[in-house]
């Protein structure tokens, strides 16, 4: 009996390890001051699932952790900076994968979120890993027009599903995050 409460717990405690992510990076452009890191920082600490804010001034940062167990909101995130008049530069979050292969060009529906890998190698994906977003609003006008040469796939320009998302049988329209590894 022992041994099955324990398996049980162990179980339980993967489905939980498995469905975080841990933490995301977030570097915002167009702070001049302190008083602009700040109003980020509130910002973003006013959303219920954070738990803490680290503010790197220098390089216009926050390292952002969160309350256990939590279903980030990647969009709200950025809501939040652009609510306080700045906008993303780069947004890295910490995921937990649990043996996920990867391709390149290819939908994963991983910790409820559907991603579409870009510029990746094909590998699997365990642990703890750092993915960066690439959609609109999460990295620069330039830079996200530089990137849509990485796919043909309609969904990368509506950061929506399309007929192309159809094989992880996700309803058109919904949510779809393009990453890389960093």
């Amino acid at each position: 009996m022992k041994k099955l409460v324990f398996f049980l717990l162990v179980c339980f405690m993967m489905f939980w390890a498995k469905a975080q992510v841990s933490s995301v990076s977030i570097q915002a452009s167009g702070l001049t001051c302190s008083m602009c890191s700040n109003s980020i920082n509130k910002a973003i600490q006013s959303l219920d699932y954070v738990k803490d804010v680290e503010a790197d001034i220098k390089n216009s940062s926050f390292e952002v952790t969160f309350k256990d167990p939590s279903k980030v909101n990647f969009d709200q995130l950025k809501k939040k900076v652009e609510d306080a008049g700045f906008f993303v530069a780069r947004f890295e979050a910490t995921i937990s994968f649990g043996n996920e292969k990867i391709f390149n060009d290819a939908h994963i529906k991983s910790n409820g979120y559907l991603l579409h890998f870009l510029h990746v190698t094909e590998k699997n994906l365990i642990g703890e890993v750092k993915v960066r977003l690439l959609d609109k609003g999460f990295v620069s006008a330039k830079e996200y027009k530089k990137n849509s040469s990485l796919t043909n796939m309609e969904c990368y320009k509506t950061g929506l599903t399309a007929v192309c998302c159809r094989q992880q049988n996700e309803p058109e329209g919904s949510r779809i995050y393009h990453v890389t590894l960093p």
